[in-house]
């Protein structure tokens, strides 16, 4: 067994901000990778962050765009929070070492290059060219791994939350930890923790197209959900508008950031189609975006629309976005003489782990920040680059509410239930788990996708209740391994968005359902459920 100050899962922005900021206040905190440290959400992230570093912007201009495209379900204090402490987190990890883009014609702080992009009405995007993301997870993992209080444990998978449930005698409630799995020795270890963080990131593998990493299974809001956590607006899930469309592309994304540099969306003809669904035409909203692609798509019978770029000099357009370029090329695409095909793709999840601006849930010392939890800020629907924002500030948030806490202790290592594998035989009919994985992905893809209705959603969760009910009994006579757990957690995770979805009897911000088109003000509320 392992015990620390603190145990974070998830090694993104949001659980490295976490253990960094700890650290500054003398708490030891152990984070668990289920690969590497750089496999992640955040280094994947192409666009930026946003901040109001401009004095051509101001703090209520993008308070206003996050609760305009949040669609009346942001919870205005932590919007209001995030603006707030934007900047000073920014400021933090320019720091700690990030190299963002820089202009000589700006005048923001710093000289930092500010972009803009979709629902945003101020250039207010802190980027690093077209791969921001990997500059922060670089900037974090240097941080962390030279920092004595962090302990970085990588090839780890959690299992499940150490919970009154998982003791021999449950005279306590609360969270004590978790059980994971050290894929490199083939053991099953306790980690014992006064306080837990879920920093898990996304469920990207709930869907068959997504630009999430593999390893974006949902384990943390699994995990949650079977300790009894609240789980809230999962229904919400954000379809990024424009990925590459090429049969091995595997869903890369084409940052929004491209929209905001001058690209418009174009048919097959080669005619804009924008103008008819927003007053922002390709710069509107990323849900409104992904249903009119959706729907020129259903018009037309093509498998595609395009993105055109070729008006911008060439030479800029290679230099600010580099990632976009070679990897289109790769693929035969030269952006700056021809259009890109895109289609639509599972991007972020918009609810999660119900928790409050600190970052706590209903679960005693146990925390959820960043794309697994659910803190008010997106409502229904995330504005463009608040996501890694929201990583960093609640991070810090949840660090302060943690360190106050005198009360959380370390649970004696005796009273703790050792994991009991008996009965158990490793897995020969691997086929099952491929096969399971793909019937999910396809259902969750055709009838709890961008557009839904009551027919397509009862009908999932008919079968991915089944199937569920089947991957646990595969479970629980199979020795603990990472693909075995990922299914599980993805059934899980299925179900809850589905259940979400069925019980929202209205359309707003990404959940659009065709039998109630219209927003409704009795729904004018999270979405909240919870395990009896």
């Amino acid at each position: 067994m392992y015990n620390t100050d603190l145990l974070i899962i998830g090694c993104g922005i949001a659980g490295l901000s976490a253990a960094i900021e700890a650290a500054k206040k003398g708490i030891f905190s152990v984070v668990i990778c289920k690969n590497d440290a750089f496999d992640c959400n955040t280094r994947h992230a192409q666009g930026g962050v946003a901040a109001t570093l401009s004095p051509h912007d101001t703090p209520q201009s993008h308070i206003y765009d996050t609760l305009d495209t949040g669609a009346g379900l942001c919870k205005k204090e932590a919007v209001e929070i995030l603006v707030k402490k934007g900047p000073e987190r920014i400021k933090e990890i320019v720091k700690l070492g990030a190299n963002f883009s820089k202009s000589p014609l700006s005048d923001a702080w710093e000289n930092l290059d500010l972009g803009r992009e979709g629902g945003h009405h101020a250039r207010r995007i802190v980027h690093a060219k077209d791969q921001t993301g990997l500059e922060i997870e670089k900037t974090l993992i240097n941080a962390a791994k030279s920092n004595e209080k962090i302990t970085l444990l990588e090839y780890r998978t959690l299992i499940e939350l150490i919970t009154e449930h998982h003791l021999i005698n449950p005279t306590k409630k609360g969270c004590f930890g978790a059980y994971v799995l050290d894929r490199k020795a083939g053991k099953i270890i306790a980690i014992r923790a006064k306080s837990t963080i879920i920093a898990t990131g996304g469920i990207g593998e709930v869907y068959l197209h997504s630009t999430n990493p593999k390893s974006a299974t949902g384990d943390g809001i699994a995990a949650a959900w079977r300790a009894g956590a609240k789980i809230a607006n999962l229904e919400f899930i954000q379809f990024h508008p424009t990925t590459l469309y090429h049969p091995k592309a595997e869903s890369f994304l084409i940052s929004e950031a491209l929209r905001g540099y001058g690209a418009v969306l174009k048919d097959r003809n080669g005619d804009e189609f924008m103008q008819k669904y927003h007053e922002m035409q390709s710069l509107a909203p990323r849900d409104i975006v992904a249903r009119a692609i959706d729907k020129e798509m259903k018009i037309s019978g093509e498998n595609c629309v395009f993105l055109d770029i070729r008006h911008a000099h060439s030479s800029d357009l290679i230099e600010n976005f580099p990632l976009i370029y070679a990897q289109c090329l790769k693929f035969g695409i030269d952006i700056t003489k021809e259009t890109i095909p895109v289609v639509p793709a599972f991007h972020y999840c918009c609810g999660g782990i119900k928790v409050n601006v600190c970052g706590e849930t209903n679960i005693k010392n146990l925390y959820a920040i960043g794309e697994s939890s659910c803190s008010g800020v997106h409502g229904a629907n995330r504005l463009a680059s608040n996501s890694l924002l929201e990583a960093m500030v609640f991070a810090k948030d949840a660090i302060v509410q943690i360190s106050s806490n005198k009360s959380a202790q370390i649970i004696d290592k005796n009273v703790i239930k050792e994991w009991d594998d008996s009965g158990t035989e490793f897995a020969d009919e691997w086929v099952l788990v491929s096969h399971n994985l793909y019937e999910i992905q396809k259902i969750m893809w055709d009838y709890v996708g961008i557009v839904r209705n009551n027919v397509r959603l009862q009908r999932a969760l008919k079968r991915i209740c089944l199937i569920r009910e089947e991957i646990e009994e595969f479970y629980k006579k199979t020795k603990v391994c990472t693909p075995v757990l990922e299914l599980r957690n993805i059934a899980c995770v299925a179900e809850l968005v589905t259940r979400c979805a069925i019980l929202r009897k209205e359309s707003r911000g990404l959940h659009f359902t065709t039998d109630y088109p219209q927003k409704s003000t009795e729904f004018e509320k999270d979405t909240v459920i919870c395990r009896e």
